[in-house]
């Protein structure tokens, strides 16, 4: 599901009412909308390729994946061996990662029926899948609005622009700030990272680009 621009401006209203801070933030960051990008298998599996290599990399493997495999797939994941998947230009480390996704595909049909910890905590017990991902995972693949992936260092930094402070919250601080925003912990979210992208000079005219 797609929250929609109605329940992004009910949220930052709402936060704009408790919190100072996300009330500066909703006068000065731009609307936005809630890009929800691919579900299940292929939308985990690309956010694991995706890390620590640019967008152009992470797209490149992905084509060659797909290529070389005939479809993205547990099925097919899981048939190739090590090597063929390091062919791609895959990492060892990402290659066990995309092979455990696979091994536990079925968690993608039961996902949308599970509470958010109790999807967040599925989604960690993968192997390779840590907090952030999940959190990530949740709001842009799955939609879910009450997230906030508070070891993000362009949500700390984001915070800190906002608060005017020399430093950046910790993620443990900057997660028990974040108890006050639920249930629109997301929409908190996407204020800080476009108060940080408007900061850095990296929005749009229509709005910031807001997922990491």
């Amino acid at each position: 599901m797609t929250p929609t621009d109605a329940e992004l401006l009910a949220g930052r209203l709402a936060l704009a009412r408790i919190d100072p801070l996300m009330a500066k933030a909703h006068t000065e960051v731009l609307p936005s909308t809630w890009i929800v990008r691919e579900r299940g298998f292929k939308g985990l599996v690309r956010q694991i390729i995706g890390q620590q290599v640019s967008v152009a990399a992470a797209d490149s493997i992905r084509r060659k994946m797909i290529e070389g495999l005939g479809s993205l797939s547990p099925e097919t994941v899981l048939a190739a061996d090590d090597v063929r998947l390091r062919g791609f230009g895959l990492s060892g480390q990402k290659v066990r990662y995309l092979r455990a996704i696979a091994e536990a595909a079925e968690l993608f049909e039961r996902l949308e029926a599970l509470t958010d910890a109790e999807a967040s905590a599925a989604l960690i017990a993968i192997k390779g899948i840590g907090r952030w991902t999940a959190e990530t995972y949740l709001m842009f693949s799955e939609g879910r609005l009450d997230f906030f992936p508070a070891g993000d260092i362009a949500l700390q930094e984001g915070f800190r622009l906002l608060e005017g402070s020399e430093q950046r919250p910790t993620e443990k601080a900057l997660y028990a700030r974040a108890e006050m925003w639920k249930p629109y912990r997301g929409v908190a979210a996407l204020l800080l990272w476009g108060y940080y992208m408007q900061a850095k000079g990296l929005a749009t005219e229509s709005g910031a680009v807001l997922s990491p």
